[in-house]
């Protein structure tokens, strides 16, 4: 399926989308002071070790330690120091890298220690209260190739056929192959490598390589915490990742960038070369298939399928659940048949929806129930053909005896919603806010038990506009009636910065 990919940039932000058919699939999101550390490496220092849990929590210079898992490690170039004998000895470790090779079978305790220096990668970026996850696995993305410098792997994706997967594996290694036959890493071979010259992937495994070289002579002199290499920016990312030969155009509204983009796209990916289009027309440029309404849209729980039913999408911090219903839709002969196409149209919109939100980890979806056996499988085939358009990696189970279905989808940066919006300040993420009623009755509740403790002279509210309102009004009676009781009076002043559930009682 051809597509076009846009990409619209300012000073203090680059969104890129992608789009089939006139359709947003992707929408992807960077800003200048909020970059994403996925694919960074550092030289980090070992905060903490946690035997309880075989993991570390590794300082690599955030506002929060990140978290290394001891199935995380593997022979490690850019550690500087064994762990000592006496551990009176340890110390803020110094210059000078050491190999160090933990071993995944041992104890995290037995593999590092703290203030030890270990080199390590991002798997995935802070969201909301957890640090970034590590990784001491490192690999370096190129653009036909992934370099492993730890490992002597030579591996094919496994989205390329399996009948052309033995032969482009021994080639690959013909040519990463060192002339006196030493070890010098491991590489895979991406998807768009299908069919790459060999002049293409020795360009890439030099490039790797002098890459993976930077950043060793980086570790040797900088001190931890430190960056030692940074993933490419979104734009480069755009011309690594998502374009490929079903890529038509990729037009880009900033004539300094493009020419930045022109000249990256030469030195590294030529093929893309020629789609790259600077965009210079009057209208901005998602204006052209209406991509911020598509992301206003994105933002809310509810979207409407064309047939008249709807998805309700509520993501969680722990999973996100998908409801399917099948509102207006009546078009077809029987109830049957209506649920059925009603859950095949949501098939498609479902997986459409997770790239378009970003959205990974657990997804429960809740298709209308089918009572045919043909019409569940139908769904489900269809269900698991549109996720393997994904460029992130899906996993997805069958129909349970509750009629859900269960899949999971990776999870690297955060979500579309968690990335442009926060939680509501007077909800606090609920959804919900207590009736201005309540609040009052709240209010009465702290009068009387602050009556029971203290002994000012007048207790003052001050509230929202609404809750003192209905002091005044219909709730005046109960709020005399306890002025009586307590023998105090009890005044009332509006505070319009307050949401309807604050509030503040002063004693004077």
């Amino acid at each position: 399926m051809s597509q076009d990919i846009l990409i619209n940039w300012a000073p203090q932000e680059t969104r890129v989308a992608v789009v089939e058919q006139g359709a947003v699939q992707e929408v992807h999101i960077e800003r200048t002071l909020e970059r994403g550390l996925v694919g960074n490496i550092y030289l980090g220092k070992v905060s903490r070790v946690l035997p309880g849990m075989q993991s570390a929590f590794i300082d690599i210079g955030l506002d929060r330690a990140a978290f290394l898992h001891v199935a995380d490690l593997m022979p490690n170039i850019a550690a500087k120091h064994a762990a000592p004998k006496d551990k009176s000895q340890n110390g803020d470790a110094g210059a000078g890298a050491k190999v160090l090779t933990p071993d995944p079978v041992q104890p995290i305790e037995r593999q590092i220690f703290e203030g030890q220096a270990l080199m390590v990668q991002v798997l995935k970026d802070p969201i909301g209260t957890k640090g970034a996850r590590l990784t001491a696995q490192i690999s370096i993305a190129g653009r036909l190739l992934v370099f492993l410098p730890q490992d002597n792997h030579i591996g094919v994706s496994q989205k390329i056929p399996t009948a052309q997967r033995e032969a482009l594996r021994q080639r690959l290694g013909a040519l990463t192959a060192p002339p006196d036959g030493s070890a010098a890493g491991g590489f895979i071979l991406r998807t768009n490598a299908e069919d790459a010259s060999d002049d293409e992937l020795r360009e890439d495994i030099a490039y790797l390589r002098k890459t993976w070289q930077r950043i060793r002579e980086a570790a040797s002199r900088l001190p931890p915490p430190s960056l030692l290499h940074e993933d490419l920016n979104l734009m480069q990312r755009v011309l690594r990742d998502l374009a490929g030969s079903q890529t038509q155009s990729i037009r880009i509204d900033s004539r300094e960038q493009f020419g930045i983009l022109q000249q990256f796209a030469s030195e590294f990916m030529p093929d893309t070369l020629p789609k790259l289009q600077h965009y210079s027309g009057e209208r901005p440029i998602f204006d052209l298939f209406n991509i911020d309404e598509e992301i206003a849209r994105a933002l809310g729980r509810r979207v409407d399928l064309k047939s008249g039913g709807y998805l309700v999408i509520d993501q969680t911090e722990a999973l996100t659940t998908v409801d399917v219903n099948t509102g207006g839709f009546v078009g077809a002969r029987n109830f049957d048949d209506t649920v059925f196409r009603t859950n095949l149209e949501a098939a498609q919109a479902i997986a459409r929806q997770l790239r378009l939100r970003n959205l990974g980890g657990i997804v429960i979806v809740d298709f209308i129930d089918m009572v045919r056996d043909d019409h569940r499988e139908a769904v489900l085939s269809e269900f698991r053909k549109q996720l393997a358009r994904d460029r992130v990696k899906t996993m997805t189970g069958t129909f349970s005896q509750l009629g859900l279905v269960e899949m999971t989808r990776k999870r690297t940066r955060e979500s579309l919603a968690q990335m442009l919006s926060e939680p509501c300040g007077s909800c606090s993420g609920k959804g919900l806010v207590k009736t201005a009623r309540s609040v009052c009755y709240d209010i009465l509740r702290e009068i009387l038990r602050e009556a029971r403790a203290f002994n000012p002279r007048e207790f003052r509210v001050i509230a929202s506009a609404r809750v003192v309102e209905l002091f005044l009004d219909e709730e005046s009676q109960h709020l005399a009636g306890l002025s009586d009781f307590i023998g105090k009076p009890i005044s009332l002043q509006t505070e319009s910065s307050m949401t309807q559930e604050q509030y503040d009682i002063v004693l004077l």
